[in-house]
């Protein structure tokens, strides 16, 4: 019987005699997923996640502002305002926004949100002998962004048992509009006041999810933004207005903290509260005269570096297709 030697003097398995046929190889019969085993399993298309592309969420807002220092003001009939009287209301506002994810693991989206909260204010009375009169304040609040998000792990709408957390990054373009209108009528003088901040720049992010329970999520997002601010103010009395204006740099944070419940593969409910704090702004308060009716140099001219808190709650839906 011959023996065969490999190339390292080793005895193999007994060569067959001469003359006859080598066995054949044998190997082994493929798996129940027609797998052949040694060999690595191949990738499929439908491996890859197929949850909806789309997403676009619609939520209710209910918020306020915190208000500068009053300034106080002598006008006619030696009637006495203070601007902090015609204090901040909580109105309500609107949150929307639309999204898709890119990719075929969908960790790349792009996102455009916009909010705004509308009529922040209250008007407050003074009299003096016979004379009467009232100050409104109106405030409003838009917000426009449009956002890349990168999350590291799973989507957190659809996180495993196996993976309870998830970071995305996110960065982008954001514009943000502050306007604060101050209005007094009083012993036929009408006096207005109106102060517009808009800041515009680039911002970055971040937004974390805990799965706590099942279809249950916390998240917050916090986001910062370094922009220039272009003021405008206009103040008008008596029909004669002046136009000022002046471009600074501001600064804004917000922090969103939410509940999350994912109902389906498709729809998720929210409820949460937002805080937005901008800084180095004008406000109307600050170009208040401290005589009424003043003269029109005296309501020249834009005063900045004030802050203001914008905070409240919101609630709404998901939806994704």
């Amino acid at each position: 019987m011959l023996v065969g030697i490999d190339g390292r003097g080793v005895a193999q398995e007994p060569l067959p005699p001469p003359g006859e046929s080598p066995p054949p190889l044998y190997i082994a019969e493929p798996d129940g997923e027609g797998l052949l085993p040694g060999f690595p399993r191949v990738v499929q298309p439908e491996q890859f996640p197929s949850w909806p592309r789309w997403f676009a969420s619609a939520s209710g807002l209910v918020m306020t502002r915190t208000l500068p220092s009053g300034s106080m003001s002598v006008g006619p009939g030696g009637l006495t305002f203070d601007t902090a009287d015609a204090s901040a209301s909580w109105p309500g506002g609107v949150d929307l926004r639309i999204g898709r994810w890119f990719g075929a693991r969908q960790q790349n989206a792009v996102e455009m949100i916009y909010w705004g909260v509308y009529n922040i204010g209250s008007t407050t009375s003074a009299t003096s002998g016979a004379t009467t009169g009232t100050l409104q304040r109106s405030d409003l609040v838009n917000d426009v962004e449009i956002n890349w998000l990168y999350s590291l792990g799973e989507r957190p709408e659809f996180l495993s048992p196996n993976r309870r957390v998830n970071l995305m990054w996110l960065a982008g373009f954001r514009f943000f509009e502050l306007e604060d209108v101050l209005t007094l009528e009083s012993g036929g003088t009408d006096l207005n006041v109106a102060t517009n901040n808009n800041l515009y720049g680039g911002q970055v992010g971040a937004k974390f999810d805990w799965q706590f329970a099942p279809g249950w999520r916390f998240s917050a997002v916090p986001k910062f933004l370094l922009a220039g601010n272009s003021i405008t103010n206009t103040s008008t009395l008596d029909g004669a207005g002046v136009y000022s204006s002046l471009g600074v740099f501001s600064w804004l944070g917000s922090v969103d903290t939410g509940i999350n419940w994912d109902l389906t593969e498709r729809w998720s409910l929210w409820m949460g509260y937002r805080v937005v704090g901008v800084g180095n702004i004008s406000q109307a308060d600050q170009q208040w005269p401290a005589i009424i009716p003043p003269t029109m140099s005296e309501l020249s001219g834009i005063t900045a570096g004030s802050e203001s808190i914008i905070h409240g709650g919101f609630a709404g839906f998901e939806a994704r297709y």
